[in-house]
């Protein structure tokens, strides 16, 4: 599987002189947990992501001191230069997902940007990307895995999936049974594809 089967395409970009409050909104608005930072040619500039931008913006509360004492101003980050990710962990669309998934368990980083030979953002995966991709109902996946192997002339074989298994009888020879393995392993929230 490819990044590109999972990630989100055209996602929602900030440039770093936008101000804390919009880059907040912007995350709010499409329910993201991270934006891609780019320069005026949208090439990668950096991250910023929730904690960055939530990090010492509120103060704590006054009636909860004992005794009042004067507070020296605290400086309080006004643009999105100010507290992004500079030079940040990205993937290529055509990189195998399992790279992906292995720099954000690594990491703890929770999206990445994908970016084309330029730099340029073209998209984004996260981690729920990847949850949604396993989570499919078995019956899709066997769906599409039968529709697969039907448009490759073996109708016949037969395609069972539990809990993202594929399972599939039929293929007589080798040749067979590598075409069985390699196209099943194209289909999203396939796990495992087993040949008999």
């Amino acid at each position: 599987m490819l990044v590109q089967d999972v990630m989100t395409p055209h996602p929602v970009t900030v440039r770093v002189s936008a101000s804390v409050k919009e880059a907040l909104a912007l995350l709010a608005k499409y329910g993201v947990t991270s934006l891609p930072v780019v320069n005026s040619a949208g090439r990668i500039s950096g991250v910023v992501s929730e904690a960055d931008l939530i990090r010492e913006t509120v103060a704590s509360d006054p009636r909860l001191r004992e005794i009042p004492v004067e507070v020296a101003p605290v400086h309080t980050a006004r643009t999105v230069q100010e507290v992004f990710t500079p030079m940040p962990v990205t993937v290529r669309a055509h990189d195998d997902l399992s790279r992906a998934i292995e720099l954000m368990t690594t990491t703890s980083v929770k999206s990445l940007p994908v970016v084309d030979e330029h730099d340029r953002v073209v998209g984004m995966v996260s981690r729920s990307d990847v949850v949604k991709l396993l989570a499919r109902a078995d019956s899709v996946i066997e769906g599409e895995v039968d529709e697969l192997m039907r448009s490759l002339g073996h109708g016949d074989w037969l395609v069972e999936v539990h809990d993202g298994v594929v399972e599939v009888t039929g293929p007589a020879d080798r040749s067979e049974r590598s075409l069985a393995q390699l196209a099943a392993n194209t289909v999203p929230g396939v796990v495992e594809v087993r040949v008999s």
